[in-house]
């Protein structure tokens, strides 16, 4: 069956147009990351640490979308590049509690006038409203797609 005998699809394939939109949105991004040496992994961890404070992998693996197996190797390095610590719950020594380091919380800094700037370049592009449209829309997404 040819392409144009193909029964086509009634919805259009939502997965890849947000995976399209978000390659779009860090094209703006990356190179900020890459000038810092930084992944888009480690970004995301340092950047839901700074938000959130301490927290453990598995909360950190939740908030960032990265897998268990993959976040412990993303904070093993990252500890090795002394951007996080870990440490043990006195109460529980099976638990591990990961925090900023001082040289994340400088990353955070230096970067965020950049990254800040990148948003109202975006806002400029696309438009303030437009913008805020697909934090609400993807806010009620989430919300929805939570509660089911």
């Amino acid at each position: 069956m040819g392409a144009s005998t193909a029964k086509r699809a009634l919805h259009r394939n939502l997965p890849m147009l947000l995976l399209q939109a978000r390659e779009k949105l860090m094209e703006r991004f990356r190179p900020l990351l890459n000038a810092h040496g930084l992944t888009e992994q480690q970004w995301r961890v340092i950047r839901a640490l700074h938000e959130h404070g301490p927290l453990e992998p598995r909360q950190i693996s939740i908030l960032c979308t990265i897998s268990s197996p993959s976040m412990a190797g993303v904070l093993a390095r990252m500890e090795a590049m002394e951007l996080v610590t870990k440490e043990r719950f006195e109460d529980d020594q099976r638990r591990v509690r990961v925090s900023l380091t001082p040289v994340s919380v400088g990353i955070v800094e230096s970067l965020s006038t950049d990254v800040e700037a990148n948003y109202r370049e975006l806002e400029r592009d696309i438009g303030k409203h437009v913008l805020e449209d697909v934090y609400q829309a993807v806010d009620r997404l989430l919300a929805e797609l939570d509660s089911k």
